[in-house]
């Protein structure tokens, strides 16, 4: 195995709350009741048959705007989208907002509940909500270009949300810093030596986290967690924090997070996965809002993001049909990547609080802002 598209890759190239579904039960109306249930069952028709040049076209004539909700740990993870979607289509006005997924799923729900949606598209890593919000009927079922191409798991049968790319969560260390005793698994990083040098995002603040912390516990485990809490672990808030304090210098040992394993060989620091021990990655899913107010410019987006000329910037593709860089296997593949089981553990919503509430017995309350910022109710509008 020798490459992983990173979280901050996937972004940059184009990479129910009590509140929202509570008032949605209580404000829709018996019309709403009924367009949701036969929009949940609405079938999308055959795959869009236009090019990029015409959707663009008529996006510009259905008003040349476009809003997307991007899961993400900082602003600056959607440059790239906003530089290459941009570079491509200069005439849409697109916006951009990076948040936790946590955030933005239930800020969607509010929006919903107070008739403000502010989104187009949302691309998020809370992979249940796509679920819920289809059987809403709160999303657009549309078959972009090579839609038949996707791999199964990273796509609704009926269209309502598919997968854009692959993200993959290990750990890291810094090559000067560890020297010829770099880890060679998961369980190297509760060898005491390694104490006080260990950076780590918080397990219980990230639902990908989360489930990486889970498979270590299931596959070695509580005593795993119980020597890693020993270790002094610096945890943040913030998937990109592991890296950033491996990469810096600032400490040898980082996980938790997203990487490469392409990375040049005068990179300071290593992404690693070892044969054998468990490692995650899914596909972040995306969808058009039924109720957006610029549904042609979102089908542009989702027919240039799952485009072969956007599938092959990185190592690894959500399309069955083009071959992963480096002499991969597709990530699907690879059995300890658990690619069909962070679905499956996010769809249980009482599990993942039950796992959320032990790990913080461990490691302590998450402390500390969110990265991206506190962006409020409608950001983008």
């Amino acid at each position: 195995m020798s490459s992983f598209l990173s979280r901050r890759r996937v972004l940059a190239t184009g990479a129910g709350a009590a509140l929202g579904v509570g008032a949605l039960g209580a404000t829709a109306t018996p019309a709403t009741a009924a367009a949701s249930s036969s929009g949940s069952r609405s079938d999308a028709g055959p795959e869009e048959t236009r090019t990029l040049d015409e959707l663009y076209e008529a996006a510009l004539a259905e008003g040349g705007k476009l809003v997307i909700y991007s899961g993400g740990d900082v602003d600056s993870q959607g440059n790239g989208i906003r530089t290459n979607f941009s570079a491509r289509f200069p005439e849409i006005d697109l916006k951009v907002v990076v948040d936790y997924s946590k955030y933005h799923d239930v800020r969607v729900d509010n929006q919903f509940a107070t008739d403000t949606l502010v989104p187009d598209v949302v691309q998020l890593q809370t992979l249940h909500d796509f679920t819920r919000w289809k059987e809403q009927g709160r999303l657009l079922h549309y078959r972009p270009a090579g839609f038949s191409k996707l791999y199964k798991g990273f796509k609704d049968p009926q269209g309502a949300w598919m997968a854009l790319g692959v993200i993959a969560f290990s750990y890291s260390y810094n090559v000067a810093a560890v020297g010829a005793d770099a880890p060679k698994s998961p369980l190297d990083l509760i060898d005491p030596k390694w104490k006080g040098q260990i950076a780590s995002s918080y397990p219980h603040d990230d639902d990908a986290v989360l489930y990486l912390f889970k498979l270590y516990v299931d596959h070695y485990g509580w005593d795993w967690a119980a020597r890693f809490a020993t270790q002094d672990v610096r945890f943040a808030r913030g998937s990109h924090t592991p890296g950033l304090a491996v990469s810096t210098g600032q400490k040898a040992l980082g996980v938790g997070g997203s990487g490469s394993l392409l990375a040049p060989s005068t990179a300071p620091s290593r992404w690693a996965v070892a044969e054998g021990h468990p490692f995650m990655a899914w596909g972040q899913r995306a969808a058009i809002l039924k109720q957006g107010r610029n549904t042609t410019a979102a089908k542009l987006f989702l027919n240039w993001r799952l485009s072969t000329a956007q599938q092959t910037t990185g190592a690894w593709s959500v399309r069955t049909d083009i071959t992963p860089t480096g002499g991969l296997k597709p990530i699907w593949e690879y059995p300890n990547a658990n690619v069909d089981g962070f679905p499956r553990f996010m769809a249980d919503r009482a599990q993942v609080e039950r796992w959320k509430q032990t790990f913080a017995l461990y490691f302590g309350e998450v402390k500390g802002d969110p990265t991206p910022g506190s962006l409020g109710l409608h950001p983008g509008a």
